[in-house]
């Protein structure tokens, strides 16, 4: 994998305070939660000064009753610290955590709305890794970071300015190592985010290889690859390693900043103390000057980590971006029973050519140009790969054509709304996908407003009533991951159910009965027939017995139309692929 140059340190801040629009809502609570910052730092910043006035106290015969006042008034300033310091946690939690739910919850509608070519490039894992590792990364450090980066530049700003007040020249003096320690935090912060950029996009090909790996675990051990499963697994997992160990290397030099730290203190001491000698300085001048040298000195230290959880943040952030940066399909949001009569079922093909977006060199179809009347059935026959599902596809919108038009009704498909046009499509497929929950959500998802008896309904014109009711749990049996608890007859007639209670204009059956028995083909036959009446039917199939009674048969040979018509013209053509296929089913 190619490694991309480092973003500049602006441009990925700029990045991040993109994300901060979703903090937008809950701007009065973390404004709030700034308050109690800037409240709690104060607090922090008067500890080594009233330190220092009870050191002078004492060295000056103080009265014990101004020394414990002293005290007095130091303990409540902690006091007062600490619940500030709650409070401001307080809210940045809730803010925190409203904000991610609302980056979560925009990234998941995003994902969901975009294009199918988009997905045609993407593996699963990689995108529920985005949504997963991505946004954890940015768990503590959305609010807490920014928090913790103010509160070390008030630090160090007012402990400064305070330093300055007791001494200017000692305070120069230890401000000399602060250019060093800045550009060694830059630096290690800097190159700590490439790694760790490339540590995630590592554990994002792991994630896939493992959801990939379990989503076909029976096709794992029937070819007997778990071990070059886990060989693949470990390469990665060790991929991981050697990014995050080279990021470690650059976060382990954080140590000279500590190291910086400790001499710096060293030396202010040393020099405090030959003021002190010379009577330049007071002894509790140097006790509250040498605290708030700990101070800048432990926060400036401390930069260097929160610089690091910052690059982390942006790097996350990046993806993120890149994800929202994605074109969306433009979908309405009109209601069902407006759109019922906006499409009569007409479908025309004119010079259709296609290509898709990731085999830009292969034309999939090439000049297919049909017209299909509104409630007519006509099958879609010939070889694999000739580019029968593709017209599905294109059909739904699922991908626009590059060369040539649609027309429904005789209107451009581009003039439908997709929503409105998708709504009055239902698709029945070979490989069923049915959701993991029961068999009423899977048969509601074609109208998920419907009611019990419409489930019903569907399902007994579906011919799936009479297997459900023999379930224990009828309508509310769990059908499992991808519906494995069920048959493939059964996976067919709950998708049946679908389709019908989504009430469509233009059905598409993609292979839908090819991988049954003959007992699960009859059954699913007969509910397909009687899901068909009345509306456009598309029908594509490799069975060929099963489209002799369609109205039109358009067979198709690499990516052309090469014939057309009723079963008994084509099959009188003697030369023709259609009779071809038709004989090799039959002699087999």
């Amino acid at each position: 994998m190619a490694e991309k140059s480092a973003t500049p340190a602006g441009s990925g801040l700029r990045q991040i305070m993109k994300l901060y629009r979703f903090l937008k809502p809950y701007r009065g609570k973390f404004a709030l939660g700034l308050v109690f910052l800037f409240l709690s730092t104060a607090a922090s910043l008067m500890f080594p000064r009233l330190l220092g006035e009870m050191v002078d106290q004492a060295n000056s015969g103080g009265l014990t009753a101004e020394i414990t006042r002293t005290g007095l008034l130091l303990l409540g300033i902690l006091v007062a610290q600490s619940l500030f310091a709650y409070t401001r946690t307080r809210l940045f939690v809730v803010v925190t955590e409203k904000t991610l739910a609302s980056i979560r919850q925009h990234l998941y509608d995003h994902l969901i709305r975009l294009p199918m070519a988009f997905f045609s490039s993407r593996r699963v894992g990689e995108l529920n890794s985005r949504i997963s590792s991505d946004i954890s990364l940015l768990q503590d450090s959305l609010t807490n970071t920014l928090a913790d980066l103010l509160s070390q530049l008030l630090v160090i700003t007012g402990g400064i300015t305070l330093m300055m007040v007791s001494s200017f020249r000692l305070t120069l003096f230890t401000l000399t190592i602060v250019p060093a320690i800045s550009l060694l935090a830059f630096y290690s912060g800097r190159a700590i985010r490439r790694y760790s950029k490339k540590a995630q996009a590592f554990v994002a090909e792991s994630n896939t290889i493992v959801e990939e790996t379990l989503q076909g675990i029976q096709n794992v051990k029937v070819f007997t690859n778990e071990s070059f499963e886990s060989h693949r697994y470990r390469e990665k997992t060790e991929q991981v390693a050697r990014a995050g160990i080279t990021g470690g290397k650059y976060q382990a030099a954080i140590s000279f900043i500590v190291l910086g730290f400790f001499v710096s203190m060293a030396a202010v001491i040393w020099q405090g103390a030959t003021m002190i000698a010379r009577g330049q300085m007071e002894a509790g001048q140097l006790f509250s000057f040498v605290i708030y040298s700990g101070f800048i000195g432990g926060n400036i230290a401390g930069m260097a980590g929160v610089y690091a959880r910052l690059q982390k943040t942006i790097g996350a952030s990046e993806n993120l971006l890149q994800l929202l940066d994605e074109k969306t399909e433009e979908l309405d949001a009109a209601p069902l029973s407006d759109m019922v009569h906006l499409i009569r079922g007409g479908i025309t093909f004119e010079g259709v050519g296609f290509r898709y977006p990731s085999r830009d060199e292969v034309a999939v179809l090439k000049d297919v140009s049909f017209t299909v009347a509104p409630g007519r059935q006509v099958a879609l026959v010939g070889p694999s790969g000739a580019g029968k599902s593709t017209i599905a596809a294109l059909l739904l919108r699922l991908y626009e054509p590059t060369e040539g038009k649609i027309l429904f009704d005789g209107r451009e498909s581009s003039l439908f709304p997709l929503t409105t046009l998708r709504s009055q499509m239902a698709v029945v497929m070979q490989d069923v996908f049915l959701f993991g929950g029961t068999i009423r959500e899977n048969i509601a998802y074609g109208k998920t407003d419907a009611n019990e008896d419409e489930i019903i309904e569907a399902a007994k014109q579906a011919n799936a009533w009479t297997f459900i009711e023999t379930f224990p749990g009828k309508l509310d049996t769990v059908v499992g991951e991808r519906g494995v608890q069920l048959s493939g007859g059964q996976r067919q007639r709950i998708a049946i159910a679908r389709a019908v209670l989504k009430n469509p204009r233009i059905l598409i059956l993609d292979e839908a009965t090819s991988s049954l028995d003959s007992e699960s083909e009859r059954q699913v036959q007969e509910a397909l027939e009687k899901l068909m009446e009345g509306r456009t039917s598309l029908v594509i199939a490799h069975r060929l017995s099963t489209v002799r009674n369609a109205d039109h048969i358009i067979v198709l040979n690499d990516g052309r139309i090469v014939e057309q018509g009723t079963h008994s013209d084509l099959i009188s053509n003697g030369s023709g692929l259609y009779k071809t296929l038709t004989e090799l089913q039959f002699t087999h």
